[in-house]
């Protein structure tokens, strides 16, 4: 059930209502005062007597008036708005963490941009196409980091892609096997989202590589992801003839071994078909990318808690409206009774 809130669009004007004790402190030193000084000239009743149209209680009045006026439009600067506090609705969707491989041999050019620059246009591609899905990205290269836990915020997603490429990490080389066990501990862990022995299929790791890989065991890795419910899908980019890594994106000179040969990189279709294998997913080439999706929306789509933000409405309005309202009603006060306000005993002392 939704929550009523208030929040304030600029909380540091609340700092203006400090002057209201302030100015009642002020208030009561004058009102003290001014009883000092007419119990100075005489005897109280008598000064009563003397003055039938002054009216202390009218004074009062308008004091509180100028108060409250002032606090109402100091809360109105403050921009108060309305509406209601984030709540969790139940959506039907698939939880998907991507595990993009950004180490140097990604920078080779057999795919047009490049291999990372294809990852990033198919991943993009990707997002644009979910709906009330959750998705990762983890990014690996000699290990394996989350970029991105799992969410629905598909904007920061895109945006943490921009900025994904080799130079990012610190320790080169392919861990395949380290990204599927990361992604495999990544999706939600609580009880009620776990699904039993595997029944119902609606997580999956998309890894995104040319399979070239150096480190771990990955199709043991991918086995316990099955185990767990999760599939896997692997986009191999890459020739699988090989071909040279650029020193840097765009340049024309290649790296090379310490011997001084030209390293080349080479698309290992053989182990990404065995990793898909081992958790009932499926191998995607390059030139046939655009199946993903139909790959993944065999997934089943189970209920998720999503979370949900209301709109907030100005009201600075009314809380503007009626403290000049009440500076009105202070103006309109007169500190002296007319003969009709004596005869209608109205601000009795």
């Amino acid at each position: 059930m939704m929550e009523s809130l208030m929040q304030f669009e600029r909380e540091y004007m609340l700092w203006g209502l400090l002057i209201v004790p302030v100015i009642a402190a002020l208030y009561l030193v004058s009102l003290r005062r001014r009883r000092s000084d007419l119990e100075a000239y005489g005897d109280r009743e008598l000064m009563d007597y003397m003055m039938p149209e002054a009216s202390l209680s009218a004074y009062r009045w308008k004091f509180v008036m100028v108060l409250g006026g002032l606090a109402l439009l100091v809360v109105g600067a403050a921009g108060p708005r309305v509406g209601s506090m984030l709540r969790e609705v139940e959506q039907k969707g698939r939880e998907v963490i991507i595990a993009l491989d950004v180490s140097n041999s990604m920078l080779a050019e057999d795919v047009r941009p490049s291999r990372i620059g294809r990852a990033r246009q198919l991943i993009s591609r990707m997002v644009d196409e979910m709906e009330n899905d959750k998705i990762g990205l983890i990014v690996f290269a000699g290990d394996a980091y989350t970029q991105i836990p799992i969410t629905d915020d598909y904007a920061s997603v895109k945006m943490f892609l921009s900025t994904t490429g080799p130079d990012m990490v610190s320790k080169q080389g392919t861990a395949i096997g380290a990204a599927i066990e990361l992604a495999t501990r990544s999706f939600p862990t609580d009880e009620e989202e776990l699904q039993d022995n595997g029944s119902v299929k609606n997580k999956a790791i998309v890894v995104i590589t040319d399979g070239e890989n150096h480190e771990g065991d990955a199709i043991a890795a991918a086995s316990k992801a099955w185990e767990k419910g999760i599939s896997i899908f692997t986009i191999g980019l890459g020739d699988p003839s090989g071909v040279p890594i650029p020193v840097a994106p765009g340049s024309s000179a290649k790296r090379r071994n310490k011997d001084g040969t030209v390293v080349v990189s080479k698309l290992n279709e053989r182990l990404l078909i065995e990793i898909a294998g081992a958790a009932d997913g499926a191998y995607i080439p390059v030139n046939r990318v655009n199946s993903l999706m139909e790959e993944l929306d065999k997934l089943q789509r189970t209920e998720m808690k999503k979370k949900v933000y209301a709109d907030y409405a100005e009201r600075y309005q009314y809380f503007v409206g009626f403290g000049l309202l009440l500076l009105l009603v202070e103006a309109l006060i007169q500190l002296r009774r007319s003969r009709l306000i004596r005869k209608l005993n109205l601000f009795r002392m």
